[in-house]
Parts: C-alpha cells; sequence; structure tokens
C-alpha cells in the first residue's frame, strides 16, 4: 500500500474539525482542572489514543466488516453482557450504575454499544433494502434496539437510552421505510413514552421535567444548574472573560467539564467563541454528510448517516440543555466534553469513516 496516497485521501477536513473540538475542550479542561490537573492528562491521553486509533481504522477494509455479520453479532452481544454487568460491578455514583471502575480510570460501556448498534443497524438494514417494510424486519430491527435501551434506562440513564433509540429511528427513516409505517412506529414510540411516564419514570426523572416546564418554581433547586449555566453563557458577553470564569471555575456551574462545558466554553470566549466552535461542528456533520452522499455502498451510506444522527442530536440536546430549552438528560458534548470512552469511541467512528474515503 503506498502510505502517501493512503494519507491523500483521508478527509482532512473531517480530521482537522473534529481534533480541534477535541483540543478545545483540553483547553477547557485545563483551565478548569486547577490545582489538580489530573482530568487533563487523562483526558490528554484519551485523545492520543483516539487519534492513533482512527488513523490505525482508516487502513481498514471496510468490506470486511460488512461481509462478517458473526462479528457484529459477536460485538452485539459482547455490549450486552458489559451492560447487564454494570448491575453487578459498577459502582453508584449520583443515583446510577453506569461506569466500571478501573483504578483510576472509568469505562462507560454506552459508548461502544452506540457505535456497534449503528453497525448493526446499518448491516440489517443494508441487506434488506427491498424488504424493509415488512413488519418483521422492523420488529427485529426494534428488538436489537430495545435490548440495550432497557438496560440502560433501568441504569437510571434515561438520555443515552432516548439516543439508542434515536439512533434506530434515524436510520429506520434513512432505509427507506414507507411513510405510514413511520407515522406508525412514531404513535407506538409516542404512546410508549407515555406509558413510561406514568409506570417507568423515577421521580427524579418526572422531576427534570416538570421543573423545565415551570421553571419560576423551583429555581433554586433542579434549575439551579441551568440557571447557573444562562449566567455563565450571558457573562460572556462578546469576546469571553478569558480566564477569570468565575461560573465554572469556582463551583458555581456544575459538571462544567461534561454536561455543562459549553456554558463554560461561552463564559471562556464569549460570542465570537461560540461562532468559532458552531463552525467546527457545522464543517464536522458536513463532511460527514458528504461520506455519506459519496457513499458506494448501501451499508457506508447507513452507517455515516447513523453516525452523523447519532452526534448530531447529542451536540443539539447539550447546547439546548445549556440555553435551557430542554430539560437536563446528561449529554455530553461529542469530542469537547471530558469523558474517555465517548472521546475514544467517537474517533473510532471517524477512523470507519475514513476507511469509507481509503478503500
Amino acid at each position: 500500500m503506498n502510505i502517501v496516497l493512503h494519507f491523500k485521501k483521508l478527509d482532512w477536513l473531517l480530521t482537522f474539525s473534529s481534533l480541534a473540538l477535541a483540543l478545545i475542550g483540553l483547553f477547557l479542561i485545563y483551565q478548569l482542572s486547577y490545582p489538580d490537573f489530573s482530568d487533563f492528562q487523562k483526558q490528554a491521553i484519551f485523545i492520543g489514543v483516539g487519534f492513533l486509533l482512527m488513523i490505525a481504522l482508516s487502513f481498514f477494509d471496510p468490506r470486511w466488516l460488512k461481509e462478517n455479520s458473526s462479528v457484529i453479532l459477536g460485538l452485539y452481544i459482547l455490549c450486552l453482557i458489559m451492560l447487564v454487568l454494570l448491575f453487578f460491578f459498577a459502582p453508584e455514583i449520583r443515583g446510577t450504575k453506569s461506569w466500571f471502575k478501573i483504578g483510576s480510570l472509568s469505562f462507560d460501556p454506552i459508548e461502544p454499544t452506540k457505535i456497534v448498534l449503528i453497525i448493526l443497524l446499518s448491516k440489517y438494514f443494508s441487506r434488506r433494502h427491498l424488504e424493509l417494510n415488512q413488519g418483521k424486519h422492523i420488529i427485529l430491527s426494534g428488538i436489537y434496539t430495545f435490548l440495550p435501551a432497557a438496560l440502560v434506562f433501568l441504569q437510571p440513564n434515561f438520555g443515552s437510552a432516548i439516543l439508542l433509540l434515536v439512533i434506530w429511528f434515524g436510520i429506520l427513516f434513512i432505509s427507506g421505510i414507507n411513510l405510514r409505517n413511520f407515522v406508525l412506529i412514531t404513535l407506538i414510540l409516542a404512546l410508549i413514552l407515555g406509558v413510561g411516564w406514568f409506570y417507568f419514570l423515577e421521580d427524579y426523572q418526572k422531576d427534570r421535567i416538570t421543573s423545565f416546564l415551570f421553571p419560576e418554581n423551583d429555581v433554586k433547586g433542579l434549575n439551579w444548574n441551568q440557571t447557573q449555566a444562562k449566567i455563565a453563557i450571558g457573562s460572556g458577553g462578546l469576546f469571553g472573560r478569558g480566564s477569570e470564569i468565575t461560573q465554572a471555575k469556582y463551583g458555581f456551574l456544575p459538571e462544567a467539564k461534561t454536561d455543562f462545558i459549553f456554558a463554560a466554553f461561552a463564559e471562556r470566549f464569549g460570542f465570537v467563541g461560540i461562532l468559532v466552535l458552531m463552525a467546527l461542528f457545522i464543517i464536522l456533520f458536513f463532511r460527514i454528510l458528504k461520506i455519506a452522499l459519496d457513499a458506494d455502498s448501501n451499508f457506508a451510506r447507513l452507517f455515516a448517516s447513523g453516525f452523523l444522527i447519532l452526534i448530531f442530536v447529542q451536540f443539539f440536546i447539550n447546547v439546548a440543555v445549556n440555553l435551557g430549552l430542554l430539560p437536563v438528560i446528561g449529554i455530553s458534548l461529542p469530542f469537547v466534553s471530558y469523558g474517555g470512552s465517548n472521546l475514544v469511541f467517537n474517533f473510532i467512528a471517524i477512523g470507519i469513516l475514513q476507511s469509507f474515503k481509503t478503500h
């Protein structure tokens, strides 16, 4: 293989935008970590590992993955096993069992599950394009999605369970399901959500939603996070406050490195910085969309589309939560928020996308 030619084929705008977003997050984590820089050091290692995996996977022939159903099914089963093991071996952190603790590191199996589910559904629908609207294929693909979504919901992790359903819903739509079936599925999901409100949602999850709808009733309670986030965003002004990020740095803004890192960024860099951040995300989205449109197989098109749906929805929800437009459901900002599992597996997905370009 000609290495020079291989690197010329890479989508360098996709590489640049994803790496730039990760480095922006790293810079913010550095500023927010004083005097303990362990999170900064771990995130720097995660970026390095993720970037190297992305480059390595760009050499991988995606046709091997497409043609080996047993490998994909094996990865899916492994993800289910890890999600089950969380209930027995994961420590309870803030009321949820979502991470395995390995020394000073944490591993969240929902992150590989998202990518593996996109691969599995892309493979499933790409082989059944002409049979898509048969009920059995819609139901079986729904079961593939429901199993991990149910396990994640029981952790309880409502936000990630929604993301898995969104992946299925989005890939199903892009695959070419007819409008009647799509509307029917939408109504069924709405009914499930309605039943879930009364029988499955925990009280604290209901409180998050009702406090969002009626914020004047709970400014110092559940709405505290979003109130502080809006203060941080507003105080950033046009050019930001520089290193004097009082809201994020001195504990007024909770989860400043993860769920509310957008607010921390806005306070640090202001409206101009937000425009730059948005530009990088737009470049990222459009490069992934281009790979989907240029794909020479249904599998590549569906995988690229599925991953685009995943990171766009995460981006949209995170920013909307920070602006107080959606209730807090614990969704991080892709590539920017602190967290090795999410970052590394996002880079792995970018590597798979790059492999479509190079083969």
